[in-house]
């Protein structure tokens, strides 16, 4: 104990009496910009097939979307596509959440991407009647603008 009270007592006066190093070089900078809102806010990640972690992602993206950060459960179920490429739930929940954010093509090709997995599902009806919707929407949009 009087080795650690010796220590902070020591750190301490060294900051009192200037004795700390100020840092020589500048800590260093990023390359660019954040582009993309989404993928580039998390971690790089080396993706293999891990069901668990997959499943562990949509509940959390299930949290988020009570909460109602549509944008924080479309990521976290993102995630679970990546991990579990198969797992229709993800993408239904994807189609929800990007549709939630205005975001008319993400959804539909999650949405299509269910129905491709998932074609007997009870919700694949309901997910039928929401594409040309969704369609008419994606045509209706401004094309995205390109940056020079």
């Amino acid at each position: 104990m009087s080795r650690l009270l010796g220590l902070a007592l020591a750190v301490g006066l060294g900051f009192a009496q200037g004795q700390l190093r100020e840092r020589e070089e500048t800590p260093p900078q990023a390359e660019a910009p954040l582009v993309d809102e989404d993928e580039d806010l998390l971690p790089r990640t080396r993706y293999a097939f891990n069901p668990i972690q997959a499943k562990k992602d949509l509940k959390i993206g299930n949290f988020y979307a009570r909460k109602g950060n549509h944008r924080a459960a479309a990521g976290r179920y993102l995630e679970a596509t990546k991990w579990h490429p198969s797992y229709s739930e993800a993408y239904w929940r994807l189609g929800r959440s990007r549709e939630k954010l205005k975001q008319p093509s993400d959804a539909l090709a999650a949405y299509r991407r269910f129905l491709q997995l998932a074609p007997d599902d009870k919700r694949a009806k309901a997910v039928k009647g929401k594409i040309p919707l969704l369609e008419r929407r994606v045509k209706a949009e401004p094309p995205a603008r390109q940056e020079p």
